[in-house]
C-alpha cells in the first residue's frame, strides 16, 4: 500500500476511532502498543477500511493463522514486490529485469516448495553446527569490543550490534569480511522491498541494490561451484533436490532467493535484539542487577528481550480462499498483517505483558521468530549469538549507562521490522 493512499497521520491512537487511524504513521510506529491494545480489546481481527488490510492481533488468533499455512499463504511476494497491493511498478520491474527472476523459496513460499527448500537451507543451522560456534562467537564479540572499549563510550548499534551478526553470516557464507558494508546495504534494500509501504524512490533504489546483490552472489556461486569450501554457499551450490524426487541442482534464482533470506534473517533482527537488550537492562536497573548477579538468567533475559521487542513486529499473509479467523470472515486474496508485536504483549498469554521481566517463566513461548512451519530458520543461531555475547558485554563494559543527552531512543519507521536506530552508551 503506497503511503500516499493512507489517511493523514494520527495524533492519538488511544482515543481516535480505529477506522481513522493510519497504522503506517511513522509516529504511531514509534510506540504501537496502545494501538495494539485497542485492537486486541476492540477488534482482534480488524479490516482497515482505508487499506483493506486485515490485522490479526491476539496471541491465540495469530497461532490460529500460523497453523493454516495453505489457507493463509506466505506467497505474498507478487502483491508487495512494488510496495503496493495495487499492482507492479513498471519502472521497478525494468530495473529488476537486469538481474535474475524471483523464485519463492522459504519465507514467500508454501508447501510443498517451502518444505523442499527449507530442508536444504536448514542444513546450515543444525544443532551440532550452531552449538559448536560458541567459542567462535565469543572471539568475534571480544574482537569487536576491543575496537571501542578504551574510549569509554560508543554508539552501540553501529559499533557492535550491526557487526556481530553480519560478521558471522559473512563468514558462514564464505564471503570476505571486507564486503560487509555492501551486505548491510543489500539487507536494507530487501527490507524496503518486503515492507510494502515505501515510496517509489526508495523502491527504485532498493531494486538497484538487489540487482547488485544478485550479480555479486552469482560470482560467489560460480567460485564455490569450481572450488567448494566449508561454507553455506558451497553446501547449497552442490546440494540437489533428490530427496524430493528431483535430482537437479538449484538454479541461480533459487540459490539467490535462499541467500537473500539468510542475509536478512542473519543480520537485521539480531542487530536490533542485541541493541534492545542493553537498552532494556539500562532502563530497568533492577533487572540489570538481577542478570549481573545471576548469569543463569541470561537465556531467559534473551527470550524476554525477543518478546518485548519482537524485531519482526508484523508479517504478511494472503488468504488463498474465503475463510474465517476467530469467526471473522476473510475473503480470498485479502492481505493479512499478522501482528506478532501485539501477540507478544497479550496479557492473556503473558501476564503483565508490558513489564520487562528477565525471569518471566513463559518468555520462550514468544512469537518473535514467528510460529508454525515459517518459524525463523536462523532462530537457533540468533539465540547462540545473544546468549554468548551478552555475558561478555556485561562483564567488559562496567557501569553501563546512557550517554547524557545523546539518545533519542527512536525506533525504525518500518511496518515489519522494529528496533532502536541508535544507542549511545557510556561505561567504565
Amino acid at each position: 500500500m503506497a503511503p500516499d493512499d493512507l489517511p493523514a497521520p494520527t495524533t492519538d491512537a488511544r482515543t481516535c476511532p480505529l477506522s481513522q487511524i493510519n497504522a503506517f504513521d511513522p509516529d504511531l510506529l514509534q510506540d504501537p502498543y496502545p494501538y495494539f491494545a485497542r485492537l486486541r480489546a476492540e477488534a482482534p481481527v480488524f479490516r482497515d477500511p482505508n487499506t483493506g488490510i486485515v490485522s490479526v492481533s491476539t496471541y491465540d488468533l495469530i497461532m490460529e493463522v500460523n497453523r493454516q499455512p495453505l489457507v493463509f499463504s506466505n506467497d505474498f511476494a507478487t502483491a508487495l514486490r512494488s510496495g503496493s497491493t495495487q499492482g507492479v511498478d513498471q519502472d521497478e520491474m525494468a530495473i529488476l529485469s537486469k538481474g535474475w527472476p524471483v523464485t519463492n523459496t522459504m519465507l514467500t513460499a508454501d508447501p510443498p516448495a517451502h518444505t523442499r527448500y527449507r530442508k536444504l537451507a536448514a542444513k546450515a543451522f543444525t544443532f551440532k553446527r550452531v552449538e559448536g560456534m560458541g567459542d567462535y562467537v565469543a572471539k568475534v564479540t571480544n574482537d569487536l569490543i576491543d575496537t571501542f572499549v578504551a574510549d569509554g563510550r560508543c554508539e552501540f548499534k553501529s559499533a557492535f550490534a550491526n557487526h556481530l551478526p553480519m560478521t558471522i553470516i559473512a563468514d558462514s557464507l564464505g564471503a570476505p569480511r571486507s564486503d560487509m558494508g555492501r551486505f548491510h546495504q543489500w539487507s536494507d534494500a530487501f527490507v524496503v522491498q518486503l515492507g510494502g509501504v515505501s515510496d517509489k524512490a526508495a523502491r527504485l533504489d532498493a531494486a538497484e541494490k538487489i540487482v547488485e546483490f544478485q550479480r555479486y552472489f552469482v560470482d560467489r556461486i560460480e567460485e564455490k561451484r569450481a572450488n567448494p569450501t566449508e561454507d553455506i554457499i558451497s553446501d547449497l551450490v552442490h546440494a540437489d533436490l533428490s530427496e524430493e524426487g528431483d535430482p537437479r541442482k538449484m538454479d541461480y534464482s533459487e540459490l539467490l532467493s535462499i541467500l537473500q533470506q539468510l542475509l536478512v534473517a542473519g543480520n537485521e533482527t539480531t542487530a536490533h535484539s542485541l541493541t534492545a537488550g542493553l537498552y532494556y537492562l539500562i532502563s530497568n536497573p533492577d533487572q540489570l542487577a538481577r542478570v549481573k548477579a545471576d548469569p543463569d538468567l541470561i537465556p531467559g533475559f534473551v527470550e524476554e528481550t525477543l518478546r518485548y521487542l519482537t524485531p519482526t513486529n508484523n508479517m504478511w499473509r494472503v488468504a488463498t480462499r474465503d475463510a474465517e479467523i476467530g469467526g471473522f470472515p476473510v475473503k480470498a486474496g485479502e492481505m493479512i498483517l499478522v501482528r506478532y508485536g501485539s501477540g507478544n504483549r497479550d496479557d492473556a498469554h503473558f501476564p503483565d505483558a508490558n513489564r520487562f521481566d528477565v525471569a518471566r517463566d513463559n518468555a520462550r513461548s514468544h512469537l518473535a521468530f514467528g510460529a508454525g512451519i515459517h518459524t525463523c530458520i536462523g532462530a537457533s543461531l540468533a539465540r547462540k549469538e545473544m546468549v554468548t555475547a551478552f555475558p561478555i558485554l556485561l562483564d567488559r563494559l562496567k557501569n553501563l549507562r546512557f550517554q547524557d543527552g545523546r539518545n533519542t531512543f527512536r525506533y525504525s519507521p518500518n511496518i515489519l521490522l522494529r528496533g532502536v536506530l541508535e544507542l549511545h552508551l557510556a561505561f567504565d
